[in-house]
């Protein structure tokens, strides 16, 4: 477990809450401190963009928390993060990706797509998101600056 991190911000929209529910089971045994935002009715449609926005409001001025963001192709929420200037999202699809996203390019919200993704596979790519470090040197650093 990554002590660095405060907590982990978990939303989804209607197509990714059991996903959710599961990463938020599986994070608090792991001892993580979580929270959902939402939402928690499968059965009920809402709107991607509101969601990633009530992440991006959580996580706003809270340099040491992370954020998950699921819907059914991870696009819609990787896209609507991303339109926050202190968010760098990523849709990742292995271990091996958010690792590297991570270290690369300092992503700070993990974007999983529910209805492509094993929950499995989906919980590996969050430990990676989690306990992977950014490779702070200073070309990695001045790109980040372009973006943020």
């Amino acid at each position: 477990m990554n002590k660095q991190i405060s907590k982990i911000f978990l939303a989804a929209d209607h197509r990714g809450v059991a996903l959710k529910l599961y990463l938020v089971e599986m994070l608090n045994a792991a001892g993580y401190q979580t929270v959902d935002l939402g939402t928690s009715d499968p059965r009920t449609p809402v709107d991607f963009p509101d969601i990633a926005a009530k992440l991006a409001d959580a996580m706003l001025g809270d340099n040491a928390s992370r954020g998950i963001l699921i819907c059914g192709t991870g696009a819609g929420m990787e896209i609507a993060a991303n339109r926050y200037r202190h968010i760098r999202a990523s849709r990742c699809e292995r271990p091996s990706q958010a690792r590297d996203d991570r270290f690369h390019d300092d992503i700070n919200v993990l974007a999983l797509a529910a209805d492509d993704i094993d929950i499995e596979v989906a919980y590996l790519c969050a430990q990676a998101f989690l306990e992977s470090p950014f490779d702070d040197i200073e070309r990695r650093r001045k790109r980040i600056e372009k973006i943020s």
